[in-house]
């Protein structure tokens, strides 16, 4: 406790600085990957083989990438941005699998009601498929949020900045207490993020939250669906 309370300051930068990190990548990899998802599942002959190939990357270690990456793009090794774009595409590998099974499970007779009714591609996005299939994509983004916070340490090796350079500085000072806090301060971070990313799905997407009293039609952004009859209603 000694050593926290002597450090706070410098504790309180590097989560400053580990959490704006994480976001960034989580905001970028949403902002593709969800892109990447729709247009993977509307190809259905090359859906599986497209989301194997985009899959793949995130089989590549983070180490290397950090490395790589940097050179392909020309941006600084230890610059923010390239921790940003490593992290991005590590999280579009995730995500986009997600997304596209997503996207895959919005009931085709839904999607046809709305062409019926004159809707547009991007109509049919924003307004039925993309509300329909969000609490799909909630449940892979909160992977993709947890992984992204425990990748940022990694970037602590070549010398970025985060929560992570608590357990660089502490192995090589061999100071005990250091690595503990970057260790709780790593999980908290996660279960926070977690737990806001499970608030912004809870508000975005309410229909799914809310239990319907019974039997009717199930109506979408203007797209009403009928349910199936109860069977005891049909005798």
């Amino acid at each position: 406790m000694t050593w926290v309370a002597n450090n706070a300051q410098w504790i309180a930068q590097l989560v400053w600085l580990h959490l704006w990190l994480s976001v960034s990548a989580i905001l970028v990899s949403v902002l593709i990957a969800v892109p990447v998802g729709w247009l993977v599942n509307r190809h259905k002959l090359t859906r599986e083989a497209l989301i194997a190939l985009i899959s793949v990357i995130y089989a590549v270690p983070s180490l290397p990438m950090f490395i790589v990456i940097p050179a392909i793009t020309g941006v600084s090794i230890r610059s923010a941005a390239a921790v940003v774009i490593v992290l991005s595409i590590y999280g579009v590998a995730l995500l986009q699998r997600t997304a596209a099974d997503a996207f895959a499970a919005v009931p085709q007779e839904v999607l046809d009601s709305a062409t019926a009714m004159g809707y547009s591609s991007w109509q049919k996005f924003w307004r039925i498929e993309l509300p329909l299939a969000g609490s799909i994509i909630i449940a892979g983004l909160r992977v993709v949020v947890v992984n992204t916070v425990s990748l940022v340490t990694v970037g602590a090796v070549i010398g970025i900045q985060s929560i992570g350079t608590l357990f660089t500085d502490g192995f090589q000072r061999g100071i005990i207490a250091e690595v503990v806090t970057g260790l709780l301060l790593t999980i908290v971070l996660a279960l926070a993020l977690d737990a806001l990313t499970v608030l912004a799905g809870w508000l975005l997407f309410p229909w799914k939250r809310a239990e319907r009293p019974g039997p009717g039609p199930l109506v979408v952004a203007g797209v009403t669906q009928d349910e199936p009859a109860d069977e005891e209603g049909a005798r």
